[in-house]
């Protein structure tokens, strides 16, 4: 790992969430599909002390990348439908990981759009965690891959110059139910790629918010 990685070796997962905006994450580098997305919004997530974290109750099968050392990818099935990318991040043996919101597509704008044929503006192709990962061609297979040297699954490049603190905003985390007032997902001021906040809403709450069908006779 290059000392322009050291971020994601260090203590604090937030300032590892902040180095990776501006970041580019490539797939299928040197192949007729590869695609690049600039990272602009991240959330972070430290492990056992996070009761919002895949690790806060230990390690598992399932977040056993997450463990270090850091700069893997660890890959995740959300609500049955979406699969979500994280970087690896913290010291070795101790879990910690920052979750990959949203991009911009700035290369293979092509195939990503081949992968996401609905979308109409290219500023939505990454906007959102499942989005990203579907424009990169990414999921489950993708697990554990190392990200900071040359590879045609992932790799991951550095901005070519700091982005400034003033350019970073941050705000509560996406749809968790625990910690969710903790201010740890970080965007890029004004970027259109950035995704929408959306809290939490708790499951009853949800269901008295469905629609109901019509009622029906005698009834």
């Amino acid at each position: 790992m290059g000392s322009e990685w050291a971020a994601l070796a260090g203590d604090d997962v937030t300032v590892a969430a902040r180095s990776l905006l501006g970041c580019r994450l490539t797939t299928g580098a040197g192949t007729a599909d590869a695609v690049t997305v600039r990272l602009t919004e991240v959330e972070a997530y430290a492990g056992p002390v996070d009761p919002a974290s895949h690790a806060y109750r230990g390690r598992t099968p399932r977040n056993e990348v997450m463990f270090g050392p850091p700069g893997h990818l660890y890959v995740y099935f959300s609500y049955g439908m979406h699969w979500c990318l994280n970087v690896v991040c913290g010291p070795d043996g101790t879990a910690a990981a920052v979750l990959l919101r949203a991009g911009e597509v700035v290369a293979g704008v092509d195939t990503a759009r081949t992968r996401r044929p609905t979308v109409r503006r290219d500023a939505d192709l990454a906007r959102g965690p499942a989005r990203l990962a579907q424009a990169l061609g990414l999921d489950r297979s993708a697990y554990g891959t190392y990200l900071l040297g040359p590879g045609t699954v992932a790799s991951l490049a550095p901005p070519a110059r700091p982005v400034p603190p003033t350019a970073i905003a941050r705000g509560p985390r996406v749809g968790v139910s625990a910690a969710a007032d903790v201010a740890w997902r970080f965007w890029l001021v004004d970027d259109p790629t950035v995704s929408p906040y959306r809290p939490h809403a708790p499951r009853d709450r949800q269901r008295r918010a469905a629609p109901q069908g019509p009622a029906r006779p005698g009834r």
